[in-house]
């Protein structure tokens, strides 16, 4: 018998093309899905899989197969919608996907907010890389997802959130600490610290410098965006970081972060899902609260929030999440990667 287990586990295996991935998101061994499509194969008497290709590959019984998952599954989540709305009390789940540097300590706040407004309510945030962000969203492993630079896709809508300022990140004691405002041209030949190059930051970064011809001399990156804070709080270069992500190292004294010359240089942040996306009620809740955000975090709420994010930060040195990739120099000085 097929259950909405089993139209979840062939839709992921399709989406992934891959019996080990669509296996591991839905939590069973690969052998159990390997199984699972042979037995639904045998009992259809037909072949779903394509397995003479790799990666895997849909017959086109495969894709009659899984357009039937999508849209049974489709409308089982449209169900569960509606059925919600019906309560007074809003509760289920709501997941969300969030790059880490959205702003650690902004996200311990909503979510102490939402705890207190909707208590019957359960909220589970994952940090991950940008790419496992969108990942999360096109194979429904989150509803919501918090990403920078979002771009909409066949299968993700992108709800513009808000532009965040890039500035000039350097540590406390560096010369350019109390400036007001720089030229690019002053960081020029400055130790820098860098995202990591696949990241679209880094692109726009990376674009900034090379439009201002300004070479940079690049000494690490990292994927992890409070790796690079921590770089430069120790002196080890200098960074163009989004001014929001620094208000609890400049309220330490660690850092200092310096107006650009630099007019329109921001960082968008977006709220990405699928599209045609039936949010539950907790779901809808998460977002109206997203949404209705203040623009400057309360004093009170900053300080509380550096616990977060010193959590966080432990978490992923302990876990080796963070990239953090030092490049010897052999020159002098490198220009910004294209």
């Amino acid at each position: 018998m097929v259950n909405v287990e089993h139209l979840k586990l062939f839709r992921d295996v399709a989406q992934t093309r891959s019996i080990s991935r669509g296996a591991s998101l839905n939590g069973v061994t690969q052998s159990a899905a390997s199984q699972h499509v042979q037995e639904l194969e045998k009992m259809l008497e037909v072949e779903l899989l394509d397995r003479s290709r790799r990666p895997l590959a849909l017959t086109p019984a495969g894709r009659l197969y899984y357009d039937l998952c999508r849209d049974v599954l489709r409308r089982h989540e449209e169900f569960a919608a509606a059925l919600g709305r019906l309560k007074s009390d809003v509760e289920g789940r709501v997941r969300v996907a969030s790059i880490y540097s959205v702003g650690l300590s902004e996200m311990s706040r909503i979510e102490e907010e939402y705890a207190r407004a909707f208590p019957l309510a359960v909220l589970e945030i994952e940090y991950l890389r940008p790419e496992r962000v969108r990942e999360a969203i096109e194979t429904d492993r989150a509803d919501l997802g918090l990403i920078s630079y979002p771009e909409p896709s066949r299968e993700i809508a992108v709800i513009p959130w808000r532009e965040e300022e890039m500035v000039l990140a350097v540590a406390a004691s560096h010369r350019l600490a109390h400036r007001d405002v720089v030229a690019a041209s002053e960081i020029a030949g400055e130790a820098f610290v860098a995202f990591d190059e696949d990241l679209p930051i880094r692109h726009e970064v990376d674009r900034f410098l090379r439009e201002q011809g300004v070479m940079v001399d690049l000494v690490m990156h990292f994927d992890v965006i409070q790796m690079i804070k921590e770089a430069v709080a120790l002196g080890s270069g200098v960074s163009i970081l989004p001014r929001r992500v620094m208000r609890p190292e400049i309220k330490q004294g660690r850092l200092a972060a310096v107006a650009l010359k630099a007019p329109g240089l921001v960082r968008p942040v977006g709220i990405i899902h699928r599209k045609r996306k039936k949010f539950n009620p907790a779901a809808q809740a998460f977002l109206d609260l997203l949404r209705n955000s203040p623009e400057e975090e309360p004093e009170a709420i900053q300080h509380a929030g550096r616990a977060h994010d010193s959590r966080l930060f432990a978490q992923v040195r302990k876990s080796g999440t963070a990239s953090a990739k030092q490049s010897p120099v052999e020159s002098s000085n490198l220009t910004p990667s294209k």
